[in-house]
C-alpha cells in the first residue's frame, strides 16, 4: 500500500530553480507511484517583496544581486534552459527578461488550493512567466493564469481586487522563514526532512523511497 506523505514546497513563480525541482519532483513521483502517495502543498516565497511595480531588467537585477557579468548571466541562463527542457519545460528568457513582484500571485495560489486546483495554478504561472514572458504582478495575466487552471476567471479578478488572502500568504511566508527556509526551492517532506533546490529526479526518488521506508 503506498504511504501517504506530506511535501511542502516552498518556492516562488519568478524562481528558474523553483519549477526546475518541481518538475523533477513530479518526475520522482511518476516513478514511485505504488510506493509514495503525495500531497503536494505549495507555500509561499518572494524572492523580491520589494520589487518596483513596473519590475527590474533580469540582467541588471541579477548584476546588482550577485555581482554577475553579463557574460555570466548568459551562460547561466543556457544552463537553466537546457536543465529546464530535459524536463518538458521550456523556457524564453533572455538578457531583456524583467522581474516581477509575485505576492499577487501567492495570494491567488492561497485561493486556489482552497478550491482544489493549486498544482494547475502553479503550473500556470510558471509557463505564463517563463514561456510567454508575461508579468506575474499584471491581474489580466493571473486571471489568464487562472481560467487556464479551469478556476474562475471573475472570482479569480475579485480575489485579486479584494486583496483577500494578504494576511494568510504573510503569515505563511514568515512561518516559512521561521522555519530557517531562506532560499527555494525547499521542498520539505513531513515536517521533518528537507530537500533544497533544484535536484534532478533521480535525487528526490531516492529520497521518497528512503523517507517511505522509515515512515513505513
Amino acid at each position: 500500500m503506498p504511504r501517504p506523505l506530506k511535501i511542502d514546497f516552498v518556492s516562488d513563480v519568478s524562481c528558474p530553480w523553483c519549477i526546475i525541482g518541481l518538475k523533477g519532483l513530479e518526475e520522482a513521483l511518476a516513478r514511485t507511484e505504488g510506493v509514495v502517495d503525495a500531497k503536494i502543498h505549495f507555500q509561499p516565497f518572494e524572492l523580491n517583496p520589494n520589487m518596483v511595480p513596473e519590475g527590474e531588467n533580469i540582467g541588471e537585477h541579477i548584476a546588482k544581486k550577485y555581482g554577475s557579468t553579463p557574460e555570466q548571466s548568459a551562460a547561466n541562463r543556457q544552463m537553466i534552459r537546457d536543465r529546464a527542457a530535459a524536463l518538458g519545460f521550456t523556457m524564453n528568457g533572455s538578457a531583456d527578461s524583467r522581474i516581477y513582484n509575485t505576492f499577487d500571485a501567492h495570494r491567488l495560489l492561497h485561493w486556489a488550493e482552497i478550491e482544489g486546483m493549486q498544482a494547475a495554478l502553479k503550473h500556470a504561472l510558471f509557463e505564463a512567466y517563463f514561456t510567454e514572458q508575461k508579468d506575474p504582478s499584471n491581474q489580466d495575466v493571473l486571471v489568464a493564469a487562472a481560467e487556464k487552471a479551469g478556476l474562475d476567471g471573475a472570482a479569480a479578478r475579485e480575489v485579486l481586487a479584494s486583496g483577500r488572502y494578504a494576511d494568510e500568504v504573510r503569515a505563511a511566508e514568515q512561518l516559512w522563514q521561521s522555519r530557517g527556509i531562506n532560499s527555494v526551492p525547499a521542498i520539505v517532506i513531513e515536517d521533518k526532512w528537507l530537500i533544497s533546490g533544484g535536484q534532478p529526479p533521480e535525487a528526490f526518488e531516492n529520497a521518497l523511497r528512503q523517507i517511505a521506508a522509515e515512515v513505513a
